[in-house]
């Protein structure tokens, strides 16, 4: 049996579980009198890692939010969503546009450090970098599925560099909308959230012109007030209205359908009229207007030619542009500064991406062999009224890279996957940069992964990846004259070096079926990694210098451990789930513990259900250890719990038919908290109510 025909059997008429609930979709008999096996979220499939596999099978952390799991959340902003993910954390605050990601304790508010985590949409890479602004920007009701491939061994298939991993989003298609049979189908959604009066209002069509072409168009509009904290404190410049939309086409063709074209655009946008020009939080920075425009557009082909064992290709052809304009700033008048002139900043990535996997398989044993290739030319913009921006740099990013990655799977137990990448980066600083030279280097990220199972209950599994960083634009190029407690200039940093990752996981992973009832599953997944992290690039500091020094230089050596633990319970009438992580880092320099570290975590949620009624309804609970340092002078940091309790009915019947509701309570007692990584408090009490109704034909 082939491997895509092992997997379909696997998931096929299963429990699929989610993050939070899960909704029982499995097959059952004609007299419906029995139940699937039940499978937790860690049998979601992955298709980010290689090859498709289940989570738990995967030797390397992987979380995997489905389109239930986004559902439920009922978020407002992105950042929701990863509440109970573990190992990451959003770092900035809660304003829409102040908002960015950590993995396992690398990432920090430090521009530059955008570029070790890499984000892509439909396979675009997403970037952008900007003093006191976010990082992503984007709608969660564009997307059905996240992908979090968390530490360096990401990089074999998504570029040198991911020290942190990678976090992928995937957009809709029309097909999550339509039934077999059906030819059109339209979705009104609207959501209150009472902290403060936010409101969303979301339309979607789908409509399938026949058997090989359909199209799906989606619109929507949000807006929400400054938020309350549990103390009651209104966090300014959190307001927002922001307006976006999907449109993609999807036509299939060659032998049973199963060659795939795809073409999608979806773009993000909001103005802010007198927002805080800090959104990365409260910092006394004065207050602008800032409108961001976020747009991606794939072209995709994939076929995996189920026949032919010698192809399984993938093409894809991105474009991303996201720019952020400025103007109207309150400290204009009053400061000579470039941060408060009326600018444009931006980014525009192209990219082209393509792969090919070849299976083999002998007695015993199957392998498959990837190799692809991956191209992008990165612009990087800055428009202000002064001229050019001294800690913006402008110029180009052009990343040509090769990848190989073979997964030999020997009698359905062993499985061992190496892999190597090379990308050949070359840096082209504006001609208006003085002291600016072009910088080209090579960047080497080899790895291998091993996953053993002994039985259907218990699996070990272990990796050693090896990743380079490569200085960006915003390292080796920006400069600042005397001032922001310089009293001399900072010039170019021609000579920075890679940073470099060791990487060390090693975990197991237990599974039990008809554990405490018929047909219910419980597994648990958990994962040690150890980071050591050499030429760490940071700003300079001032030692008494008398003369032009290098803005960037790299002095810091750290070392990074932890350990993550996932599990779920899935049964007929009753769920649950947990999410740890407890993350040390140091800066073996000097001894210190490092800023970005976020406090120890663990999220967890207990939930039954009435599958006669269609109704499941829990608790959710995140609690954190206090800790001293934080991504802000502001600590120490006291632990805190967080209590929500939601209920779900969708029924699949009766007069109700396609419609959902769903009602949440989040800080259910009003808890005043901060995250060590965030600048500002967290939400106080806030009720949420969602409706969609859904009209097919």
């Amino acid at each position: 049996m082939s491997y895509h025909a092992r997997m379909a059997r696997l998931l096929a008429g299963t429990v699929i579980g989610t993050i939070g609930t899960a909704t029982i979709a499995g097959a059952q008999d004609a007299s419906e009198t029995e139940v699937a096996q039940a499978t937790t979220l860690l049998n979601q499939l992955v298709v980010g890692t290689g090859h498709d596999k289940v989570a738990i099978d995967t030797p390397q952390a992987v979380t995997v939010l489905d389109q239930e799991a986004i559902d439920e959340k009922q978020a407002a902003t992105i950042a929701e969503l990863f509440d109970q993910v573990p190992g990451v954390t959003m770092i900035g605050s809660d304003r829409v546009i102040g908002q960015s990601f950590n993995i396992r304790g690398i990432g920090g508010l430090a521009a530059a450090d955008e570029s070790k985590i890499i984000v892509t949409v439909d396979g675009a890479v997403k970037f952008h970098e900007q003093y006191r602004v976010g990082s992503f920007f984007g709608e969660p009701e564009l997307y059905k599925r996240v992908e979090v491939l968390r530490g360096p061994a990401s990089s074999t298939l998504y570029g040198a560099g991911a020290l942190g991993g990678v976090i992928n989003f995937t957009t809709k298609d029309a097909e999550d909308y339509l039934e077999p049979g059906e030819k059109g189908a339209v979705q009104l959604k609207t959501e209150y959230n009472s902290n403060v009066a936010g409101i969303l209002g979301s339309l979607t069509g789908a409509f399938a012109f026949n058997d090989q072409t359909s199209v799906l168009v989606n619109g929507n509009v949000r807006s929400q007030q400054n938020y309350v904290t549990g103390s009651g404190e209104t966090i300014k410049g959190s307001e927002f209205v922001s307006f976006s939309g999907l449109g993609k086409i999807t036509h299939r063709f060659g032998e049973a359908n199963e060659q795939a074209l795809r073409l999608s655009y979806s773009r993000w946008q909001s103005d802010a009229d007198d927002t805080e020009y800090s959104q990365t939080g409260s910092l006394g920075f004065g207050t602008i207007d800032r409108e961001v425009t976020d747009q991606t557009v794939v072209l995709a082909y994939e076929n995996p030619a189920s026949d032919n064992p010698w192809l399984d290709l993938n093409v894809n052809l991105s474009f991303s542009d996201t720019s952020v304009t400025q103007s109207d700033s309150s400290n204009a008048a009053t400061s000579t500064s470039q941060l408060y002139d009326d600018a444009e900043y931006g980014y525009r990535t192209y990219s082209a991406k393509i792969d090919n996997t070849f299976e083999t398989s002998g007695d015993g044993f199957e392998n498959f062999l990837t190799l692809g290739g991956q191209l992008s030319y990165q612009q990087r913009t800055a428009d202000a009224t002064s001229g050019a921006i001294d800690f913006h740099p402008e110029g180009t990013d052009t990343k040509f890279g090769f990848f190989a990655q073979n997964e030999f799977v020997w009698n359905d137990r062993l499985t061992l996957i190496p892999g190597v990448r090379v990308d050949v980066v070359n840096i082209d600083p504006d001609s208006a940069i003085s002291g600016a030279s072009s910088s080209s280097d090579v960047a080497f990220s080899p790895k291998i992964a091993a996953l053993y199972k002994f039985n259907d209950t218990l699996s070990v599994f272990g990796s050693i990846a090896h990743t380079e960083r490569m200085p960006t634009l915003d390292e080796i190029f920006s400069t600042s004259g005397p001032g922001r407690g310089w009293p001399i200039s900072r010039g170019v940093s021609l000579d920075l070096e890679k940073e470099t990752s060791n990487n060390f996981e090693a975990g197991f992973a237990v599974s039990f079926n008809d554990l405490l009832a018929e047909n219910d599953g419980l597994q648990i997944k958990t994962t040690g990694f150890y980071n050591i992290l050499d030429n760490l690039i940071t700003s300079n500091t001032y030692t008494g210098q008398t003369s032009t020094v290098p803005y960037y230089v790299n002095v810091d050596k750290a070392k990074i451990l932890g350990v993550e633990i996932e599990g779920a319970y899935e049964s007929k009438y009753a769920f649950a789930s947990m999410s740890f992580s407890r993350i040390f880092g140091e800066d073996t320099e000097t001894g210190e513990n490092l800023s970005t570290i976020p406090a120890t975590t663990l999220g967890a949620t207990l939930g039954a259900r009435l599958p006669d009624y269609n109704l499941d309804f829990g608790w959710r609970g995140t609690f954190a250890e206090s800790i001293v340092s934080g991504a802000t002078s502001e600590g120490p940091f006291a632990g805190y719990a967080v209590h929500d309790i939601f209920a779900n009915w969708t029924p699949d019947e009766g007069r109700f038919e396609d419609w959902v509701l769903r009602a949440s309570v989040e800080n259910i007692f009003d808890k005043r908290y901060r995250a060590n990584l965030s600048g500002d408090d967290g939400k106080g009490r806030t009720f949420k109510l969602t409706m969609a109704k859904q009209f097919s034909w």
